[in-house]
């Protein structure tokens, strides 16, 4: 456990990062506008990848790659904090969030949303046939099936036998770890040059009914300027929203940083204000204007995956601790 005083004490005097090469990236910037290009969280990513680049590989646009990717990890029951199969609030109820926003920054965003398969179809219905950014709980669900979305049960027997194992020591408040929030973000740059970003999770494992992390809010969980960057987080909601996280990321890349040094100093904004790094993860991914892409986190084991004209690898991020 490292407390606050000690990680600024040790970061001051760069201890804790002496093995790290900020200015190395498998993707830096060449002088040449890298497009298409996307980049997703997690293992997960890399096959909605394969969906994204699809679309991107035949002219699609980047909104249209990025809501067609996360959609392949919606609806895959093995992902166990996306869309299907998800695991459940601390009172069995599968509560979904997603936002999506566009080169125009035009964005859509659904938060408690339960029966319903694809949350970021219904945030993208959002953004285009209502007059606001988001909606949540029954209200998002009764838009949902006005949009012709159909009700499906998102609870699977693997996810409700763990929920009932989980009742039987379960304290009030949700156990926080770092495996159980492995929300997917996913930013493309399209072969126009535009940028769109999608994020959609199932959130907080056992979390309280009506919690809403990050996810859904843009500038927390997504945030897209198309004549900058776009950036999407991942990990402990709460600690992403303290700090407007991916605005942040996106903020940081204006004013000149690489997109893995833009994420890494929205991770110290965190870190600096906390008393412990206990049970929080937190992770970031970026990717500029020009096709740069990077990530970042607190702890060991984030990782990202990255599809451009060369191949679909999923790549270790640094970390500071």
């Amino acid at each position: 456990m490292i407390s606050r005083k000690n990680f600024l004490k040790i970061s001051a005097l760069g201890g804790l990062f002496p093995f790290q090469d900020w200015a190395s990236s498998s993707h830096s910037f060449s002088g040449k506008i890298k497009k298409p290009i996307v980049i997703s969280t997690w293992r997960h990513g890399v096959k909605a990848n394969n969906a994204a680049w699809k679309v991107l590989n035949e002219g699609g646009s980047a909104l249209d790659a990025v809501e067609t990717g996360v959609r392949v990890t919606e609806a895959d029951s093995e992902v166990r904090t996306v869309g299907y199969g998800g695991r459940p609030d601390r009172d069995g109820f599968v509560t979904l969030d997603a936002c999506i926003m566009d080169e125009q920054q035009e964005c859509g965003s659904v938060g408690a949303i339960q029966h319903i398969m694809h949350p970021i179809s219904v945030a993208r219905k959002v953004k285009e046939n209502s007059p606001h950014v988001m909606l949540v709980g029954q209200g998002a669900v009764d838009f949902a099936l006005d949009q012709g979305f159909k009700k499906k049960d998102l609870l699977t027997e693997k996810s409700r036998k763990e929920w009932e194992q989980w009742k039987k020591n379960a304290n009030y408040e949700p156990k926080v770890n770092i495996e159980n929030h492995d929300t997917i973000g996913m930013l493309a740059l399209d072969s126009e040059g535009n940028l769109s970003g999608a994020c959609t999770t199932s959130g907080m494992a056992w979390k309280m009914h009506g919690r809403i992390g990050d996810s859904p809010l843009i500038g927390s969980g997504l945030y897209v300027d198309n004549e900058v960057g776009a950036a999407s987080g991942t990990g402990v909601g709460e600690e992403i929203i303290r700090v407007c996280g991916s605005h942040l990321v996106v903020e940081n890349m204006r004013r000149g940083d690489s997109p893995e040094q833009a994420c890494k100093n929205a991770v110290e904004r965190i870190v600096a204000n906390k008393d412990t790094l206990e049970n929080t993860q937190v992770g970031f991914i970026a990717i500029s204007k020009q096709g740069q892409v990077g990530g970042y986190s607190i702890q060991q084991g984030f990782n990202y995956a990255v599809h451009d004209d060369t191949d679909n690898q999923l790549i270790d991020s640094k970390y500071l601790v």
